[in-house]
């Protein structure tokens, strides 16, 4: 069976409150796609970001004295910094432009994965007009908990169609030693984490020792080359295909434990 990754045309700037439930699935019918059993929606992170409410106006924030000094060693808005450390359990490393931290999600990643890009302020519903207009003022925050954003979702959307489905949400992330930021899980539900294959035959017979399969960060970064990184408005894809059963999950399953981390 073949891997089939369809970007949904269609989905309207996500402002706050917006039930993304109902807009996928009207994207999927503008777009000629009968949900089945056992596809895979995969959301980016910003769509899910706006409509929990996620969006920080810069002017709100006061910066700490730590944070004052982080951001006088990595030229960084002190004020971005603040919400960095908030967003973060450890900061590993730093340089100019780039503060490397432990989320308090558990993964490790750069400026805790607050983004500016594609944040428009005029579509946040509630806020203040001061401001508004001035792009550079907000931020955007990860979701609190995307492991729950994605089983809620999961829920809404079998409860209308009778279809059992898996959700990923994505982000981009760098890696160690690679250049370049990949799409990658940061939250799962109705799809395994990691597949693994330790046991089984490999072509020849012998048995599989050491390998395990990121499967969700896999099809993430699938996703994410089809979703595009800058104006290509396509946060949806939808995905049939996928080559392991769907299954309860977490991100957890992905997250390496601090004592096997060797990158640290």
């Amino acid at each position: 069976m073949s891997l089939i990754l369809t970007p949904l045309i269609g989905i309207p700037f996500i402002r706050r409150d917006d039930n993304l439930a109902d807009i996928i699935l009207k994207a999927l019918g503008e777009n000629n796609i009968s949900l089945q059993d056992n596809d895979i929606l995969v959301c980016a992170q910003k769509i899910v970001s706006k409509a929990e409410g996620r969006a920080v106006n810069l002017s709100t924030v006061m910066p700490s004295q730590r944070a004052r000094e982080l951001a006088k060693r990595t030229e960084k808005d002190p004020r971005l910094v603040e919400l960095i450390l908030q967003e973060s359990t450890d900061v590993l490393r730093t340089r100019v432009g780039v503060i490397i931290v432990e989320h308090k999600l558990g993964f490790i990643c750069a400026n805790a994965g607050i983004d500016h890009s594609n944040v428009n302020p005029s579509l946040f519903q509630g806020e203040a007009a001061e401001g508004v207009g001035e792009r550079e003022e907000y931020v955007l925050l990860l979701p609190e908990n995307p492991d729950q954003s994605a089983q809620n979702l999961r829920t809404q959307i079998e409860q209308q169609t009778g279809k059992q489905i898996g959700i990923l949400i994505i982000d981009s992330h760098g890696r160690a030693w690679r250049n370049g930021t990949v799409g990658v899980a940061i939250g799962i539900a109705g799809l395994p984490g990691l597949e693994d294959l330790r046991g089984k035959p490999d072509l020849f017979g012998h048995k599989l020792q050491v390998t395990q399969v990121g499967a969700a960060d896999e099809l993430a970064a699938a996703a994410s080359l089809v979703m595009g990184q800058a104006a290509e408005g396509t946060p949806v894809v939808h995905v049939r295909g996928f080559p392991y059963p769907l299954r309860e999950s977490s991100l957890n399953e992905l997250i390496r434990p601090k004592e096997q981390d060797l990158f640290r």
